[in-house]
């Protein structure tokens, strides 16, 4: 076989899993390689995202993952990452009051970001210095002349050695192009990836003015028997970071089951049901300045790939690789361990030094 030499990759997907690839494949690739990650959404982070509030204001909340838990297997296998990420203040040992279920157990570690989950993100992407191009869904992937071509719903191409897919699964099995003739070719990873299932919620994020007071004595909350809502954090309470000058923030967090009941009703109109819930809750909230609701439509992995094998390979010349935590499981840590599997698999699917690992 003759081994690909990496002069441009391209991963698509913005999230965890890609943006931790891209930081470990900049230490193996060669001077001068162009790395470039693809995103539909208009800001790094996936389902580890912060939103701003839109009105002015410098309040942010974390939608979607609220914070890293870690066991002591991966306290261990990790731990060089898990203190670079401490020491650069990225994260912090969660210390807030929590009502309800408690997330993990004794030997789990919690940590919250408190510059917003995001920045942890940001943080890889930084650090692999690739370029970012936001708000461009892939839409068709093909092979040509040993080179792969992607192809984005605004029509605009790129042209690179190897590629990257770390969206979720359904999405992938939804592209047009050669690809759908890898994956057809391939019966049993067809197979596989027709079974990864994902669970599916909403958020809800509240922004509030400066000066106002959120009076809980609790920063989280689990709620047990609610129809509707499942979770609720006062998100800088959470994260640590009271400010006179920064308005507080909320997030809301609803169960499966109603994410699933509500799968194709608009995100709008989901909101205010989950509101009146809220308001049934928290009868003394204040009225937010802002309200943001959100549909996470691959909301964590239900089913992952069979035997988690961190990624899988459809072509090995040039490379076209599957990752994420549909491949591992969905943290930080599952995360990390598909990017791991992402940088030795393309090691032995191009030329790259595996005595760089």
């Amino acid at each position: 076989m003759i081994k690909t030499a990496m002069e441009k990759l391209v991963i698509v997907g913005a999230g965890m899993t890609g943006a931790s690839s891209a930081a470990l494949l900049r230490k193996i690739l060669p001077e001068g390689a162009v790395v470039k990650i693809l995103d539909k959404s208009r800001g790094t982070g996936g389902r580890m995202s912060t939103s701003r509030c839109s009105k002015g204001k410098s309040a942010t909340v974390d939608l979607g993952a609220q914070y890293i838990s870690i066991n002591l297997h991966y306290a261990k296998l990790h731990k060089s990452i898990h203190q670079e990420l401490i020491s650069k203040g990225l994260l912090q040992p969660s210390t807030c009051v929590i009502e309800g279920d408690k997330f993990g157990g004794d030997d789990i570690a919690q940590y919250v970001a408190p510059d917003g989950i995001s920045s942890v993100v940001k943080y890889f992407v930084e650090q692999s210095g690739a370029e970012v191009g936001f708000d461009e869904q892939v839409a068709k992937v093909d092979i040509e002349d040993a080179k792969v071509k992607l192809t984005t719903l605004k029509g605009n191409e790129e042209v690179c050695d190897g590629v990257l897919l770390t969206m979720p699964v359904p999405q992938i099995l939804q592209l047009d192009g050669s690809i759908r003739n890898l994956i057809n070719s391939q019966p049993k990873v067809k197979e596989n990836l027709e079974n990864v299932s994902y669970s599916m919620r909403f958020a809800v994020g509240l922004f509030y003015n400066p000066g106002v007071t959120l009076s809980y004595p609790w920063a989280v909350k689990y709620f047990r028997d609610n129809p509707c809502v499942c979770y609720i954090a006062i998100d800088n309470k959470k994260r640590g970071k009271d400010s006179d000058s920064v308005g507080p923030s909320a997030v809301i967090h609803t169960s499966v089951r109603f994410g699933m009941n509500h799968l194709e009703e608009d995100k709008e109109a989901v909101k205010d049901i989950i509101m009146k819930h809220v308001k049934e809750l928290l009868p003394d909230l204040p009225e937010p300045a802002e309200v943001k609701g959100h549909k996470w439509r691959y909301s964590q992995v239900h089913k992952s790939y069979a035997d988690e094998p961190g990624c899988i390979v459809l072509s090995q010349n040039p490379p076209i690789i599957l990752a994420g935590d549909a491949f591992s499981h969905s943290n930080l840590d599952g995360c990390l361990d598909s990017a791991q599997s992402v940088r030795d698999a393309f090691v032995k699917c191009t030329d790259l030094p595996s005595n760089r690992l």
